[in-house]
């Protein structure tokens, strides 16, 4: 029986995404510089590697436009205010969208690693609404 690892390999994205979401969620509430929030995150014992780094930097970018991606979601979800929707469905879908209208990566590979944040970090709810979200940006921004 040949040998096989059960525990499926994390692309250093996807750990970046889920560091910026980390970091994003942390602001939420402290208020501080992404640069010492890392700093935190290293304290608690996340390791300082190149997925931190690449979280810090697109959680940096993401709050450099904070205002512009939270009216561009404001403008296509159906029946809420952007400060209703959940803290981490709402910085889910400032990542995807700073993706997609940065042309980061191919938009289904933007909405496929949103999914997975949801899946993993938010409740049962959040997949589909975060999936029809980020499908309406990407068509509206012509990416799809």
């Amino acid at each position: 029986m040949p040998w096989s690892n059960s525990t499926p390999v994390i692309r250093r994205e996807s750990r970046a995404r889920a560091r910026a979401l980390q970091l994003l969620y942390m602001r939420e509430f402290q208020h501080e510089p992404i640069r010492e929030l890392t700093d935190r995150l290293v304290m608690m014992g996340v390791p300082r590697d190149e997925a931190l780094t690449a979280g810090s930097s697109l959680a940096a970018a993401v709050i450099d436009r904070l205002d512009e991606l939270d009216r561009e979601v404001g403008e296509v979800i159906e029946h809420w205010r952007p400060e209703r929707v959940g803290l981490i469905e709402r910085n889910i879908l400032r990542i995807g969208l700073h993706e997609l209208l940065t042309e980061h990566a191919p938009p289904r590979v933007v909405i496929d690693e949103a999914l997975r944040l949801a899946h993993r970090f938010a409740g049962v709810k959040a997949p589909p609404f975060v999936n029809g979200v980020l499908d309406r940006l990407a068509r509206r921004a012509g990416r799809l």
